[in-house]
């Protein structure tokens, strides 16, 4: 429940370690609810058999779980203040915190593995600049960094173009693509078929708060599927690995 709302409802899903997956749906679906029940932020209703398991654990002290998770939300932007650089982002990731406090202990060891996910994400020249001074993709990049800082099992992003423009949906798309291809697992939530990079190859429709379709993408994204998924008359199309719906 969200409120008197009820946000998933007979829901059973299972996603392996290491597997890049897709959850596509249409605003107010239930998809970002589903994030934050992994996240242990949303908990189900205490009724006979339901259940949640993450990493093979149903009990997670929260921050023991969020060292195990890299989570990419918009929500989090929300949170910073001109005092806190790209740097802090980054770092701030050991700490499940928005920003380096008076109670953190930073190690020389955790300063270097910031500095790493800078260099990987190609973001070396954001370590001093403000976060509000920051375009969207570059904030972006910084919340990325902040989630990979930590050496996490899987990267959960929940809805990661909203507010970027096509250069910035560009470089984060091929941000993902080469995470994927490192290893690290791929949770990606979104309303929007072309953030799915080619590397993704399963695909979950919700509508509802219930799971509309599950599957490999050849066969979960169709027009039919995508029509009655968003409730419009849809055209499908793929190139390069992408999908493509107007």
């Amino acid at each position: 429940m969200r409120g008197e709302n009820v946000a998933l409802r007979d829901f059973s899903l299972t996603v392996g370690a290491g597997e890049h997956v897709a959850i596509l749906g249409p605003n107010g679906c239930g998809k970002s609810t589903l994030i934050k029940t992994i996240t242990r932020e949303c908990y189900p209703l205490a009724r006979e058999g339901s259940s949640v398991s993450i990493l093979g654990r149903s009990l997670w002290n929260v921050f023991d779980l969020r060292g195990m998770l890299g989570i990419v939300s918009n929500d989090l932007m929300s949170q910073c203040t001109r005092e806190i650089t790209g740097f802090d982002i980054v770092l701030s990731g050991f700490f499940s915190s928005i920003g380096i406090w008076p109670n953190h202990h930073v190690t020389d060891e955790m300063r270097e593995k910031a500095l790493a996910a800078l260099a990987l994400l190609e973001a070396p020249h954001l370590a001093h600049k403000p976060v509000d001074e920051m375009s969207s993709g570059e904030g972006r990049r910084m919340l990325i960094g902040r989630a990979l800082v930590h050496g996490p099992k899987a990267l959960l992003l929940d809805e990661p173009s909203t507010s970027l423009d096509l250069f910035a949906q560009h470089e984060l798309r091929e941000t993902v693509r080469k995470l994927a291809q490192s290893g690290i697992g791929i949770l990606l939530v979104t309303h929007h078929l072309s953030d799915i990079i080619p590397e993704i190859n399963r695909v979950i429709l919700m509508r509802g708060g219930q799971i509309a379709g599950d599957g490999p993408k050849e066969q979960t994204l169709t027009a039919a599927a995508l029509r009655d998924l968003f409730g419009v008359e849809v055209e499908l199309a793929r190139r390069g690995g992408y999908y493509h719906l107007w």
